[in-house]
């Protein structure tokens, strides 16, 4: 939801009725993930997508009619036995669709959502999507970190089910479909929940203010990030040289690092790239780097200047499995020479440790494109 949040709010505040389908569940190789929206506007205006194009004709149809009944819809698409080409998802994935009915009267609380969103305070948002009982379809409730629940699905003990898993969903910025007995029983089956997860952006940290920072900083902030970039030297870290940074910070790199841990900025979806390849600087920084719970620490330099660093690591006392957390030489085997193809190929080695991709050619390999999430 939160790509097509700003077009949402425009028609919310306008008092105006949208239809929302939100992708809550995907199998196989679904080609979007959930939390993945499209609406349907007042004007007969299409916004985003469910899949990529396969099946948005069908969708866009089911919304209009929900925005007409009121009812919420919970639907199925995929390839059809009969018929494979039956409802349009040829890639062979199979998605689960939740359409509901948007406007100030369904969803008042949708303006103070939109404001944490917009402010990066985290909030997650748990709408119950399938019910033995219709009433109970369609009610959601707004979780806070160190608040109580805003809203109520409808006991105790549902409530109380679904605000702890929330918010463990909340501190991984995931979002997920939770099942449930009919009253929130731990074992049971029947309820099912679907929790948008909306986290601050996870953050990169780029050490070292060289050409190569700026490509990647480029391409961090286009995969999503909150790019930081970071070096002791001021002649260097300006703002001007990093235009796609969020920031750019002048301070000795372990100690940023060790102020922003300290302040509990850093998470586990937090990816480091140390580009200094200087000893002064990235054997610091890496002696605090690898003792963390974050998602990616890769560092640069050659075979020699890797060899080098690993032995002034163990100086410092890091174990073998602290080591062995490091990416270096940082990137995937891309044959990259450019600074921009070597941010490539550092961004690749980030999407595909977060996925579990293994870096080989799709054309080699068998099986799933997409992962399970």
């Amino acid at each position: 939801m939160r790509d097509v949040l700003p077009e949402l709010m425009a028609w919310w505040e306008a008092g105006e009725t949208v239809g929302v389908a939100t992708v809550v569940a995907t199998f196989r190789s679904a080609p979007r993930p959930a939390g993945a929206s499209m609406l349907v506007g007042p004007d007969a205006t299409a916004v985003g997508s469910v899949s990529g194009g396969c099946v948005e004709g069908a969708v866009y149809e089911q919304a209009s009619v929900v925005v007409g009944s009121g009812e919420p819809v919970l639907e199925r698409y995929g390839v059809s036995d009969d018929d494979a080409f039956a409802v349009g998802l040829t890639c062979g994935g199979i998605l689960d669709v939740y359409v509901e009915k948007v406007s100030r009267e369904t969803f008042p609380e949708l303006g103070e959502v939109a404001a944490d969103v917009e402010a990066g305070r985290p909030v997650a948002l748990a709408t119950v999507i399938e019910h033995p009982d219709a009433g109970v379809r369609g009610r959601r409730v707004v979780v806070r970190p160190g608040q109580g629940l805003s809203g109520s699905l409808g006991s105790p003990r549902m409530d109380d089910a679904v605000h702890d898993d929330a918010l463990g969903l909340l501190a991984s910025g995931s979002n997920a479909t939770l099942t449930y007995g009919p009253d929130g029983e731990r074992r049971g089956e029947g309820m099912r929940v679907f929790v948008w997860g909306f986290a601050p952006k996870p953050r990169m940290l780029v050490f070292g203010a060289i050409d190569f920072a700026a490509a990647v900083a480029r391409v961090g902030s286009f995969l999503g990030y909150h790019v930081t970039v970071c070096d002791a030297r001021p002649v260097f870290a300006t703002a001007s040289r990093f235009p796609d940074a969020d920031e750019v910070v002048v301070d000795w790199p372990h100690r940023y690092l060790a102020a922003e841990v300290e302040a509990g900025r850093i998470d586990p979806r937090t990816v480091l790239a140390v580009l200094t390849h200087d000893p002064k600087f990235d054997v610091p920084l890496l002696e605090v780097a690898l003792r963390l719970d974050v998602a990616y620490v890769g560092a640069m330099g050659s075979r020699r200047t890797h060899d080098d660093r690993l032995a002034r690591l163990r100086e410092v006392g890091l174990t073998a499995a602290e080591i062995d957390r490091l990416s270096s030489p940082i990137g995937l085997d891309l044959g990259a020479r450019t600074p921009e193809e070597t941010a490539i190929s550092i961004a690749a080695e980030i999407v595909a440790g977060r996925w579990g991709g293994s870096g080989e050619r799709l054309a080699t390999t068998s099986g799933r494109i997409h992962g399970e999430e």
